[in-house]
């Protein structure tokens, strides 16, 4: 069986009907290449595979033109949205993105980085929340990288995302809008730097209306449907219950929203919920969530550009970057008590 050759830029340039140099730019620097070219090129690529080469030239010009994604669950649903963003810009700048799928398994990541000090990837994408972890010198040798989704604790690696507590800040103030004065904040994390932020913006909020600290109702969570299903039991044990619960992302949400029907509520009539991050999950629940948007692909986009310059200018100074999210206002709050 005879191995087919690799794809080079001047098969692209050949289906494209383009120069050689139209193509780098197409790749490069898409937005100096007029649209209808650009797209002539970016179908040449697709018929080709150029684009799947980027290991191999990254081997022939003897440095990685490949970016690490490192991910514990790519099933979250946050993931995929901004992936797409990481690997547009990625592909504008002709890198090329692996996944890395840790599992949250400490030798899974131990073995990412193994590769990325065999100088197989220029630089790193964590939706981790913290670096990979292993041998000190491994770990001290990591290349340029950049936090999305779920920030790392220290100021080593720069962060791209969502204002966490600006966000969490507008969904208690919505709730205190509507009438609320009980609120539970479901997800206290105090390991994630993204639950203490949100936790933050619920705080920030309540304090602006003069509801005492002695009056919160806080429960611990992990930000899975499970953790808002048992938060919600604790609740229950309890002599005063909340009339609307803030959860710390749409995963407790879902999990507090299918314990209170399991019981026989009825929402948003007896209780009120909101979540975090809209996930397409949301829109379909009963009611259907109102919730606080993550501008995922933007932040991708940022991300990976944020990265792309720290390569170029081989400076890997922290920075964060931290973008506004949307409150989305759909069925599962409204006033206490409202029938």
């Amino acid at each position: 069986m005879s191995i087919q050759p690799s794809a080079t830029i001047e098969d692209v340039a050949r289906l494209a009907e383009v120069s050689i140099a139209t193509v780098s730019r197409a790749i490069h620097t898409p937005d100096k290449v007029a649209k209808s070219t650009r797209q002539r090129v970016n179908q040449a690529i697709a018929i080709t595979g150029y684009t799947t080469n980027a290991m191999a030239r990254s081997l022939r010009m003897g440095r990685s033109n490949m970016i690490l994604v490192l991910a514990p669950d790519i099933g979250d649903p946050n993931f995929s949205s901004i992936l797409i963003g990481l690997e547009n810009e990625a592909r504008a700048a002709g890198y090329g993105v692996l996944i890395g799928h840790t599992q949250n398994d400490p030798e899974r990541g131990l073995e990412y980085l193994k590769f990325l000090n065999s100088n197989q990837a220029a630089g790193l994408v964590l939706f981790t929340g913290h670096e990979p972890f292993g041998h000190q010198e491994m770990t001290a040798r990591l290349p340029p990288s950049v936090a999305v989704f779920e920030p790392v604790f220290g100021a080593r690696t720069s962060y791209v995302g969502v204002d966490d507590t600006a966000g969490a800040r507008k969904a208690a103030e919505y709730l205190l809008a509507s009438g609320h004065k009980r609120i539970a904040f479901i997800g206290e994390a105090k390991t994630r730097l993204g639950h203490t932020r949100r936790r933050k913006g619920y705080d920030l909020a309540l304090d602006a209306a003069r509801i005492p600290a002695s009056s919160r109702m806080v429960i611990d969570g992990d930000g899975t449907i499970e953790s808002g299903r048992l938060a919600l039991e604790q609740l229950f044990m309890r002599d005063t219950l909340p009339t609307a619960f803030m959860c710390v992302n749409d995963a407790t949400a879902i999990g507090v929203i299918n314990g209170l029907s399991a019981r026989g509520y009825d929402l948003p009539r007896d209780f009120s919920v909101i979540g975090f991050d809209d996930v397409p999950q949301a829109t379909f629940l009963n009611p259907a969530l109102t919730t606080v948007r993550q501008p995922r692909s933007a932040i991708g986009r940022q991300a990976m550009a944020l990265l792309i310059a720290q390569l170029g200018n081989g400076l890997a100074e922290s920075k964060e970057i931290l973008i506004m999210p949307d409150l989305v206002v759909r069925g599962s709050v409204t006033a206490p008590g409202k029938k």
